[in-house]
């Protein structure tokens, strides 16, 4: 149900001396709103629940493409927490900005003449009379209902909330410049790739090829009379995106497809190619004396004509194979399939592609804490590798530091991520990654539950976090909200996942 309450007409309707007041129940007592600032009325929304946030805030919903914070009222009155049933709602009330309220049941709409109010100091109640601006005593049915000053209500633990800041305050133009300053000169000598399995044997294709990493669809178009290794083709946000299955392609033993493959997305001119792994593994940060050119004897031979290069690491314990996406795209079959979407994008009258200007798009690395998605700018990321068996402890090292690794010589901080946010701990698993960032010069490694995939999205689907703490807002200021698809991405902001001590203790541990 979504039931307006703030009908301009109705209003005009009413006497000039009668007041309209929204009550509802919370636990046992009475409570009521001016109507004016209330704008619906709708039952208690799914949310996307905001880390370091007050306790009093639930967590984030989508009402029809617009972020709001949804806030309980019983913990903002210090009341027992009770699961929301059929009779709970939310009441949406513009305070600065749009904000839900949740109640356990909303009771009426009533009008109420001046006279009838008297000062909230005539009740005895267990709340902060500051939180109440009067009382309305045998109206409507009931004895005593309770005014709430909103404004005071919030203030205690949202002194920060105010009203959603431009896009200009957000800093969205320079996103990823200066980590890229502080790495120009470490680029010089590295390679950075993004590694999968395919058959249980890594590959990698350089990073600046990929346009995104995405799961599979629940269905994939069959292409008649295409080779077997042209899996199909999808529809991804409106775009055909033929798909290739690299196990048939390299003739290697097939996989059933499962919720660990991938489909990594490569840009080809104006069009683009799905390619479909077992699964993704880490993104790689590779020194050019570790690779080399396939050996030309081998790359005759018709099974390695798509290896560039291959990658030594771990004392050449392990080898990726690089591939050569130019050999790869010019297969026959899957040069007709990207013929034909460049074909349908010409009819179309396309002339600028969804994502609009590469400056007007941002990738994100996309990862999983819980049930909560977050998401970082790929530029902040130094790479993504996997958490070794056991992590070195260092004796008097900072209580938030997990342990330290040696990263191919430097010695790599290991923070929790959930620890960071203040989120519950969870045993390790094969699924989690460490990410890496350079933040103030350290490198940093945060461990997440799960890399998910890599999203190209333009800066419209980007938006600001409603602001509620210091601590909270500049960490996690922004939210991609894909409207379509109802889903909510918080943003972090590498550059205040530690605060100045914390710094100075990372750089001392890593100097050490």
């Amino acid at each position: 149900m979504n039931t307006s309450v703030a009908e301009d007409n109705t209003l005009l309707d009413e006497p000039e001396n009668l007041h309209q007041y929204v009550t509802f129940k919370v636990a046992d007592e009475t409570f009521a709103v001016q109507m004016a600032p209330v704008q619906e009325i709708i039952r208690v929304p799914e949310v996307v629940r905001v880390p370091l946030a007050p306790p009093s805030l639930i967590g984030l919903a989508n009402l029809r493409g617009k972020v709001l914070p949804i806030l309980s009222l019983r913990r903002l009155f210090g009341i027992e927490d009770k699961d929301h049933d059929d009779a709970s709602r939310a009441i949406v009330v513009d305070v600065r900005q749009d904000v839900g309220f949740t109640v356990d049941r909303v009771a009426s709409v009533i009008d109420v003449e001046p006279e009838l109010i008297e000062p909230a100091d005539q009740v005895s109640s267990s709340l902060d009379r500051e939180m109440l601006s009067g009382v309305i005593k045998n109206t409507g049915g009931h004895e005593l209902v309770m005014i709430l000053d909103l404004a005071a209500l919030l203030q205690a633990d949202y002194s920060q909330m105010q009203q959603m800041v431009t896009d200009n305050s957000l800093g969205l133009e320079g996103i990823g410049d200066e980590e890229q300053d502080q790495d120009e000169d470490d680029e010089d000598d590295k390679r950075q790739l993004v590694s999968f399995e395919v058959a249980g044997q890594e590959y990698a294709i350089d990073i600046d090829q990929v346009q995104e990493i995405v799961q599979l669809p629940d269905s994939i178009t069959r292409v008649p009379r295409a080779d077997q290794h042209i899996l199909g083709i999808i529809n991804l946000r409106e775009r055909l995106l033929p798909l290739v299955n690299l196990s048939s392609l390299f003739h290697l033993p097939q996989k059933t497809l499962d919720d660990k493959s991938r489909i990594v997305v490569l840009n080809v001119g104006n069009a683009s190619l799905g390619v479909v792994v077992d699964a993704v593994n880490e993104v790689l940060r590779v020194d050019l004396n570790l690779i080399e050119p396939m050996l030309p004897i081998l790359a005759k031979e018709a099974d390695l004509q798509d290896i560039a290069a291959l990658c030594r690491l771990e004392q050449g314990k392990r080898l990726v194979s690089i591939i050569a996406t130019e050999q790869l795209i010019g297969n026959e079959q899957i040069q007709e399939s990207l013929q034909q979407q460049e074909t349908e994008m010409l009819d179309e009258d396309v002339e600028t592609e969804e994502w609009g200007d590469d400056d007007d798009d941002e990738q994100l690395v996309v990862f999983r804490l819980g049930d909560e998605e977050f998401a970082v700018s790929i530029n902040t990321v130094q790479e993504i590798v996997r958490i070794p068996d056991t992590l070195i402890r260092v004796p008097k090292a900072p209580a938030f530091v997990e342990g330290i690794i040696n990263l191919r010589g430097v010695v790599l901080p290991v923070v929790d991520l959930r620890t960071r946010l203040e989120l519950t701990p969870i045993e390790r698993s094969e699924r989690q990654r460490i990410v890496v960032f350079n933040i103030e010069g350290v490198k940093t490694g945060f461990i997440v539950d799960l890399v998910t995939e890599v999203l190209k999205l333009s800066r419209d689907q980007i938006e600001a976090t409603p602001k509620m703490t210091d601590a909270q807002h500049g960490l996690l200021s922004r939210m991609a909200n894909l409207k379509v698809e109802g889903r909510m991405i918080q943003l972090l902001d590498a550059d205040f996942l530690m605060v100045s001590d914390e710094m100075d203790q990372l750089k001392d541990l890593a100097a050490g």
